[in-house]
């Protein structure tokens, strides 16, 4: 047995050795869903555990609820895991994120402990949580105060229904949000007064739904009227709708904006209302490193997994997450794993999924794929590292080129 399977073998000792600690942190998660920038008990539960396990954790990480986890030295480099733990309204963690946050911190102690094993200083090992991936770009914001800079590469597994992915073909996205603005009236004794702001966003809906026939397939647009109105006997003032909008690529999502914006100025112009349409939030598509990607494949297999085909994988639907915008900023992959249900993602069922006994087994194999792939980094030589540098360098080129 090699240095680097021994120190993998020891990475999975300890991720067994903790597997009831683990799953104890997931169903505090579950059992307590919280929506973006409030996962406070997610943050305590997490920081609390990391914390116990001997990092040195940073609460309150540029966040309030985004912590950072450290173990290790300055020299060297620095392998990044990341947890999510934010839920949804109404329906929880019918994403998985709790099982996310699971697979991070298993994997950050299978790490800890092989770099400990190693006897000598390798680098530094980062656990870092990241909420409101769900719609409020927790990563973004943490890009942007600098939480990355340091970072060599970053890591991450999510659960899905059924199927393996070594990587996740992620679609770039934007909310659109559109204000019609027109003019208020009594419905009854004086409409024609008005100016139905209301007209406007039913109007743009239906340009909207219309203009889709002739999309791309693997486009998306999908939206909802957030503002009709106060009363039917006024002449709706105000109106707001909300989209959006996804393609493969960040290159692709700017035709779609001119295409959505040119629905909101003639449902504006039709009604005789103004219009404001603003894009933010914007998820960029994964960028899945090539070299980590093989890694990663190579060590979920000699694990038991199976996958698909790129081809296959390229015809399955996909969604959208602000880990693509960390990928533009550093090598990253962010594999996905099947449970055992045929409920989809953001599904009452899907919730059920992720807080059962079964999420388990494909959570803490993925663990240790994950921990597996950070050692091959580590202990690997220099060449694996200058191969995930170089691929990363030719990925961004090439989206440059299409600016």
């Amino acid at each position: 047995m090699s240095t680097l399977e021994r120190l993998k073998q020891t990475a999975s000792d300890m991720i067994d050795k903790a597997s009831v600690d683990l799953n104890n942190l997931s169903q505090a998660i579950w059992k307590n869903p919280e929506l973006n920038f409030q996962e406070y008990n997610a943050h305590k539960v997490l920081t609390d555990f990391l914390e116990r396990h001997g990092f040195n954790v940073e609460r309150n990480y540029h966040l309030d609820t985004a912590f950072r986890a450290t173990y290790g030295n300055e020299d060297g480099l620095n392998v990044c895991v990341i947890c999510e733990y934010d839920a949804l309204p109404e329906i929880g963690h019918a994403c998985g994120h709790n099982l996310i946050a699971e697979c991070g911190a298993g994997a950050g102690l299978g790490i800890k402990a092989a770099m400990e094993a190693a006897g000598k200083p390798v680098g530094k090992l980062t656990v870092l949580g990241t909420p409101a991936e769900e719609g409020g770009g927790g990563k973004i914001e943490l890009i942007e105060a600098g939480a990355f800079k340091d970072i060599d590469i970053a890591m991450m597994a999510h659960p899905v229904n059924r199927v393996n992915m070594h990587y996740f073909p992620a679609l770039a996205r934007v909310t659109m949000t559109v204000d019609f603005i027109g003019k208020a009236a009594h419905a009854a004794y004086a409409p024609w007064e008005g100016i139905n702001a209301l007209d406007a966003a039913v109007l743009f809906y239906q340009n909207m739904s219309v203009m889709r026939q002739q999309l791309t397939p693997s486009w998306r647009t999908h939206g909802v009227i957030s503002n009709g109105g106060a009363k039917p006997n006024i002449i709706p003032e105000k109106s707001q709708v909300l989209y959006n909008l996804r393609t493969p690529t960040l290159q692709e999502l700017n035709v779609l904006k001119e295409k959505a914006a040119a629905c909101a100025e003639g449902a504006a112009k039709s009604t005789g209302c103004k219009v404001e349409c603003t894009f933010d939030t914007l998820y960029k598509d994964i960028i899945s490193n090539k070299s980590l990607t093989k890694l990663f494949r190579a060590n979920g297999e000699n694990l038991g997994l199976k996958y698909p085909s790129e081809e296959e994988i390229s015809k399955m639907s996909s969604a959208s997450t602000d880990m693509g915008n960390v990928t533009y900023e550093v090598p990253g992959i962010h594999p996905m794993y099947g449970l055992a249900t045929d409920s989809v993602n953001h599904s009452q069922g899907f919730t059920e999924a992720t807080g059962a006994a079964e999420a388990q087994e494909p959570t803490l194999i993925n663990a240790n794929a994950l921990a597996y792939t950070a050692l091959d980094v580590l202990f690997g030589g220099q060449d694996v590292m200058n191969q995930i540098k170089q691929d990363f360098e030719t990925d961004m080129k090439n989206m440059k080129m299409y600016e």
